[in-house]
């Protein structure tokens, strides 16, 4: 990425990020949503809205603004359309939240704030999704990691059309056909949404960030293109099948089954090819990134021998929540978290020390972070997860509450020490700003 552009906003992407994990954590914390609340109360929809798309998505976002164009070798294809799509999203999703709130009764019954919501989200993502689609396309034939954001990008668009048809449905301006989507489509949102767009683009972003710092040789795109075709069927028989399902009054027990015979296919497959990048890797030494990586592994493992376990014991519906919770902030939170601290010190690097390269000593990227303080806090983050897994099992809510408190606290921690890292604060004073460089801006890029 030496000398490639840096997305000017994929730090304002980050910032509001991890700015949702932590009002969600903190919500959890004080006991608003499930497991205080029903799974499917309007309380835990606004948790869940605030992961998915607040966190989740909006990180996901930003990160493919800088990375699509690094796996295709090709510009963005409409960089000024970054910073409109991020406050459409910035907008809708607390829009989102009130017209949930008011669907709970903890706001006057405004209604109408859920389509005007989802045409705000369908404008934001459909920002998204063109330019990041339009700059693979470009690239044609696309390499290997770029099929999974290309199918991940599919995801998004199955995701942001049921959601929206569901906001209507519940302002009452559906009909009978939505009704009925409502009623049984929710589980096909979720798959879509943390099995598709975010599971499968993090597999394909993790291949690439992995190979590049490990040093490690790419997956081989056969290899790579069975693990997505795998996962790719899982999602597509889960979710054209249950609306199959759906629209002839039937069960989706089939689809659903076969999806996740497929989907578990598809994880073994992914485990391989990470155990086979972490073998081959010439950086011997682990970076904490790597390390914390590998706990968001297991997290993924862990989550589907629960899933199984849960299925044999006909016990999934019951348990329900601690299956997405461990997933949501197991997997994807915990592998996010763990490449936004590599990420930030990376792009900071560039951004502030690259264009000073062979003209004055620089320093390491390794040397804008102190690993060895923020393994505590990366640590601590993973014990609370499982930990929080664990009491949603039990069904033990005032433990989970402080469990939630905890990652909190944790996730606080993480984020003051990327920020200690945008500000250079941990750079030896005499590498810190050579040749008149500038300590970078918190929330975009000057490049």
């Amino acid at each position: 990425m030496i000398g490639s552009s840096l997305s000017k906003w994929t730090m304002s992407y980050f910032a509001i990020a991890v700015g949702w994990l932590i009002a969600a954590e903190a919500l959890m914390a004080a006991g608003f949503g499930f497991p205080a609340a029903d799974l499917a109360s309007p309380d835990t929809l606004v948790i869940v809205h605030m992961v998915c798309i607040g966190w989740l998505s909006m990180a996901m976002c930003g990160a493919l603004f800088q990375f699509v164009p690094v796996l295709v070798s090709k510009p963005l294809f409409a960089e000024r359309w970054q910073l409109p799509a991020l406050v459409l999203l910035a907008v809708g999703l607390p829009v989102l939240l009130a017209g949930f709130m008011a669907l709970g009764g903890r706001l006057p019954t405004w209604l109408w704030l859920l389509p005007l919501a989802a045409g705000l989200l369908i404008a934001g993502f459909a920002l998204v999704v063109i330019d990041l689609t339009l700059t693979i396309w470009r690239a044609r034939p696309p390499v290997g990691p770029a099929h999974f954001v290309l199918a991940g990008l599919i995801c998004l668009g199955a995701v942001v059309a049921l959601g929206s048809v569901f906001a209507w449905s519940l302002s009452g301006h559906g009909g009978e056909a939505s009704s009925m989507l409502l009623a049984s489509g929710v589980p096909l949102h979720a798959i879509a949404g943390l099995g598709g767009w975010l599971t499968l683009t993090a597999m394909g972003v993790s291949y690439r960030l992995l190979s590049m710092f490990m040093l490690a040789p790419d997956i081989d795109s056969r290899r790579s293109g069975l693990t997505l075709g795998a996962g790719a069927a899982a999602i597509a028989l889960a979710v054209a099948g249950g609306l199959c399902a759906i629209a002839a009054e039937g069960g989706m027990a089939i689809a659903l089954g076969t999806a996740a015979v497929l989907g578990l296919a598809a994880l073994a497959l992914y485990g391989r090819d990470v155990v086979a990048l972490y073998r081959s890797r010439k950086r011997r030494q682990l970076e904490l990134n790597t390390e914390m990586a590998a706990y968001g592994f297991a997290s993924l493992a862990a989550a589907a021998l629960l899933g199984i376990a849960l299925v044999l014991t006909g016990s999934f519906a019951a348990h329900v929540g601690a299956f997405a919770f461990l997933v949501a902030f197991g997997w994807l939170s915990g592998l996010v978290l763990a490449k936004l601290y590599k990420i930030v010190a990376f792009l900071t690097w560039l951004e502030t020390y690259g264009p000073a390269m062979g003209r004055a000593p620089t320093p390491r990227v390794q040397d804008l972070v102190a690993e060895q303080r923020a393994s505590k806090w990366f640590a601590i983050y993973f014990i609370s997860v499982w930990g929080g897994t664990a009491a949603l099992l039990c069904g033990d809510a005032k433990v989970f509450r402080g469990v939630a408190l905890v990652m909190t606290m944790t996730t606080v921690g993480i984020v003051m020490e990327l920020i200690r890292t945008r500000r250079l604060a941990d750079v030896a004073q005499k590498l810190r700003l050579p040749n008149g460089t500038q300590v970078p801006r918190l929330l975009y890029s000057r490049s």
